[in-house]
């Protein structure tokens, strides 16, 4: 079973920037599509971006120019760097993948204040 681990969060002023990783272990990684999912207090997870094994990727409107999925297949890794980053994108960030098959990780929180 896949492990998800994932790191980077913390507090950023508007307009800032953070990279988010996310470990995996325990599995087949390379094979899956995977993806950094979100949640706000109060709101929903929503999913804003993903990539697939080979690479392509797609992202949630709210985020698109601003964030970019990656991923290091040897690593068992993948990133998102955010840039531009806006109050409204506060929320614990989690990994997991396209659709839905790990177990959730712990998540990593992300606050940009204004």
């Amino acid at each position: 079973q896949v492990q998800l681990v994932e790191s980077g969060g913390g507090l950023v002023q508007s307009g800032g920037s953070l990279r988010l990783s996310c470990a995996a272990s325990g599995g087949l990684f390379s094979i899956y599509a995977m993806g950094w999912y979100r949640q706000a207090p109060g709101k929903q997870r929503e999913l804003v971006a993903t990539i697939t094994g080979g690479g392509s990727t797609n992202y949630a409107d709210s985020v698109k120019g601003r964030f970019t999925i990656s991923r290091d297949n040897s690593k068992n890794t993948v990133y998102m760097q955010m840039n531009s980053l806006k109050p409204e994108d506060t929320a614990v960030y989690c990994c997991n993948a396209v659709p839905l098959r790990f177990r959730w990780g712990q998540g990593t929180q992300v606050t940009v204040s204004s």
